[in-house]
């Protein structure tokens, strides 16, 4: 975890999926730079009570909020912003961070279980999106906090570019949020609207457990991985802290893999 500092003070962010894993980690970094953090969570209460509490130990109280909400359905969408603004006052960074996996070879897939991938990690990136960009227009720039009129920020994965077979409703999802994310540069960078998104590559959570504390699946995926390791969620925070910040001003309509080198191909290593 990075050290705390003031790069985001008097911002306030929304972090999509903020319970645990990646977003949980977001949320903490964020809140590290100043930014008070609206946590949402699907089911996982628990975990975003956990996130709150972790931030009201180490920062300070009265920095995060928490709300429950499917980001696949726009109601619930629209409440998370609309309650985010009652309690903040401002919004000036969405991190679209909710995603999940339902995988099956692909004649064995179901309409229901592509639909569902589907409408959370791509429908539900659009709809946050869309929620933080009517905000940054009528709210207007605010040059006290942020050289940017807002940043939206999404959380892709290597499967935006590494075909995926058993997961092709995951891989498609990814692939889509790449012309999202694109496309709502193109539009919206004239009104200094930043859209950018973070591919994680191989990282240590709960979700994938299963591989990495076996040592024969551990031992498997490595060799996916350049580096030699996997990485770790905090290491995808600090980079979506340092995004959503000044620093990165100029960054816009690009997509950071944060991945060990795995997009490099390493079964090419010994010529192919």
């Amino acid at each position: 975890m990075q050290k705390p500092n003031n790069r985001l003070a008097g911002q306030t962010a929304i972090v999509t999926g903020g319970s645990s894993g990646i977003g949980a980690a977001i949320t903490k970094s964020l809140a590290l730079e100043g930014a008070n953090v609206c946590i949402n969570y699907h089911s996982d209460q628990k975990g975003a009570n956990e996130v709150a509490d972790w931030v009201a130990d180490n920062i300070g109280a009265n920095k995060t909020l928490i709300v429950q909400g499917d980001v696949g359905r726009e109601e619930d969408v629209d409440q998370l912003f609309e309650q985010t603004l009652e309690r903040f006052g401002t919004l000036d960074i969405c991190v679209a961070n909710a995603g999940i996996q339902k995988d099956f070879p692909m004649h064995e897939m179901s309409l229901e279980a592509w639909q569902a991938v589907i409408n959370t990690n791509l429908t539900g990136q659009f709809l946050c999106a869309r929620a933080a960009i009517r905000i940054f227009l009528e709210q207007g720039m605010r040059p006290e906090v942020s050289n940017s009129l807002g940043k939206i920020i999404h959380i892709s994965s290597v499967h935006e570019e590494i075909p995926w077979a058993g997961h092709v409703n995951y891989a498609t999802s990814k692939g889509g949020l790449v012309m999202l994310m694109e496309s709502i540069c193109q539009e919206y960078a004239p009104q200094k609207i930043r859209c950018n998104s973070i591919a994680p590559g191989a990282i240590k959570t709960d979700i994938n457990k299963d591989v990495w504390s076996d040592e024969e699946g551990l031992e498997k995926i490595l060799k996916l991985i350049p580096y030699g390791r996997m990485g770790n969620p905090e290491e995808i925070g600090s980079v979506v802290a340092w995004l959503a910040s000044d620093e990165s001003e100029y960054i816009n309509g690009t997509t950071i893999f944060v991945d060990g080198g795995m997009t490099c191909y390493p079964g090419f290593s010994q010529n192919g």
